[in-house]
């Protein structure tokens, strides 16, 4: 799933400063074409999804109409098959966990939020909200698909023996109603409470008793005549006679055995990916919460270790996503291999993966755990036609030293995993603190440069070619330079390798080459022989499907 995927945003947020900020991190030239629409009250929120349909919605749930839980209820009432990214100033994990469960896809804490982590929330929202509406028809199905089905239906006397069972009834209880008339419903429905293993009350002499419907209690199951077990659910009803008197009791129960595998389906990928079937976030976050817990107990280590695949999307560009789906279920299997049955290995979304090592006795051990992925991941990977390269680049945090929560071990191992990659892709880097500090910085230059053409801090030098035997200049180079108006210059060694890991190269490329364009133009028009003019091109701009008529244009 890709950002491409989410074209209108809904931003609910009073606060004009943090809507700014937030737009700034949703404005990054390149990645997406979505069109952000900024209402400030949850009334007009309410009124524009009335009639505009949106991808996903990012609410505060600080407005002046509607506070907390109750502004993501009228929200999830107004369009309850849109995604919700929760925004709040308050880091409270108990309003954190009621939000998700009412319905929010995700929880953000404003300032602690960037750009890279705001726009995989909203990916990683948007590929659950479509899980969960799969699986929701999916549920939906499986219950029209039983209500076709028919129930079973048995009557008895006011001595609760049995009178008749219709043709679903004998096939589900394994007698045919002449071989059940005259025996006690105790014999012919054998109802056990599955948590107990206990047989429960007769539910014909309750409802005869109290002359009212019943329903039996919940995990009950029926045990056939052949001792094969059913999951049933059921109501009693008492049957009066023509002067009201109760003279018997009829029971509808219909097998559930659909119905509870789905449910135990659901609950399980409500903690799995769906696709490799991994543990999910949420599962992970309560694995590293018992790991930590017992690493205070017997005085271990946790690692976090954060990867992320190198050369993934090219496969999945140029091959198509099945075969990228492919690869992902092949790299999950070889992680799980990797690991000890104690540890847990979770995919993220996309092709990132975090993998849990729990009770850890020094660093190194996560070393050669991390060595070993690096190795499995690396081998060929055999799919169909296709003998597929990839590899992974790992970041590693260590409980208590990087972090004394989930969430702050698996940030730190994110950091330390940019860190990896930029030292050369295809190895490990432990978190260090400092990382935090390039981290800040590098977050600053991005949204620094995102500002920069807008406001012309950029210009072009030009370095002239010189024919050494005549002195005759021959051409010239571009070279692009950046003067911030606070920080003044900037090393173009400094901000190009951030403009191209943004994508904001492309913006910045096609500009320096119109720019040394028309300066070549304008020596041209002066008289001048310029000769040939050189400009750098990123490998990033090579790969835009549109560099060439974009050369042609300039």
């Amino acid at each position: 799933m890709s950002d491409k995927s989410i074209k209108v945003l809904l931003l609910v947020e009073d606060n004009a400063g943090d809507a700014h900020l937030l737009r700034e991190m949703l404005n990054e030239p390149g990645s997406h074409d979505a069109t952000l629409t900024h209402v400030k009250r949850l009334g007009e929120a309410e009124q524009y999804l009335a009639g505009h349909p949106v991808d996903i919605i990012l609410l505060d749930l600080g407005l002046p109409d509607a506070q907390g839980l109750a502004a993501l209820r009228r929200t999830r009432a107004a369009a309850p098959r849109v995604p919700v990214v929760v925004l709040t100033g308050l880091d409270d994990q108990e309003l954190s966990a009621k939000a998700l469960r009412k319905g929010a896809q995700d929880y953000l804490i404003k300032g602690e939020i960037d750009a890279r982590g705001l726009r995989r929330a909203m990916r990683y929202a948007v590929e659950r909200k479509a899980l969960e509406e799969a699986l929701f028809e999916e549920k939906e199905r499986a219950q029209v698909t039983l209500k076709c089905i028919g129930d079973g239906v048995a009557c008895t006397d006011i001595a609760g023996t049995v009178t008749f069972l219709n043709l679903v009834a004998e096939k589900m209880t394994g007698w045919t109603s002449d071989e059940a008339a005259g025996r006690p419903m105790a014999e012919v429905l054998q109802i056990l409470d599955t948590h107990g293993r206990k047989p429960i009350p007769n539910p014909m002499l309750m409802a005869i008793g109290k002359n009212r419907t019943m329903h039996l209690p919940p995990s009950c199951v029926l045990i056939r005549r052949d001792g094969f077990e059913i999951p049933i659910e059921d109501s009693v009803a008492p049957i009066d006679d023509r002067e009201g008197k109760v003279s018997g009791a009829v029971i509808v129960f219909h097998d559930v055995t659909a119905t509870r595998t789905l449910a135990l389906q659901m609950a399980h990928l409500a903690e799995h990916d769906f696709l490799t079937g991994l543990p999910n976030r949420m599962l992970l976050h309560d694995r590293v919460r018992q790991a930590i817990s017992l690493s205070r107990r017997h005085m271990k280590k946790v690692v976090l270790m954060f990867l992320d695949l190198d050369g993934f999307k090219h496969i999945n560009d140029s091959l198509g996503h099945p075969t990228g789906d492919k690869l992902l279920e092949s790299v999950a299997g070889r992680l799980v291999d990797c690991v000890r049955g104690s540890d847990t290995v979770s995919r993220q979304g996309g092709d990132e993966f975090v993998v849990l090592l729990s009770e850890v006795e020094q660093a190194e051990d996560a070393a050669i755990t991390a060595r070993r992925m690096l190795q499995a991941v690396a081998k060929p990977h055999s799919l169909g036609q296709h003998d597929l390269h990839v590899t992974t680049s790992i970041g590693m945090s260590v409980y208590p030293d990087d972090g004394i929560d989930a969430e702050t071990l698996i940030k730190n191992a994110d950091t330390a995993m940019y860190q990896a990659k930029e030292n050369g892709r295809q190895c490990f880097q432990f978190f260090r603190p400092a990382m935090n500090v390039r981290a800040v910085e590098r977050q600053t230059i991005e949204e620094m440069l995102r500002r920069a053409l807008e406001r012309q801090e950029f210009a072009l030098h030009y370095q002239p070619k010189v024919n050494l035997r005549t002195g005759e200049i021959t051409g010239a180079e571009a070279l692009l330079r950046w003067t911030h108006p606070i920080r003044g210059p900037i090393s173009p060694s400094h901000f190009i390798p951030i403009a191209e890991d943004c994508g904001l190269i492309l913006p910045v490329g096609k500009w320096v080459l119109r720019e040394a364009c028309r300066q070549s133009q304008a020596w041209v028009d002066a008289g001048l022989r310029v000769g040939t003019m050189a400009v750098n091109i990123s490998a990033i701009q090579f790969r835009d499907e549109h560099f060439l008529e974009g050369v042609f244009a300039i």
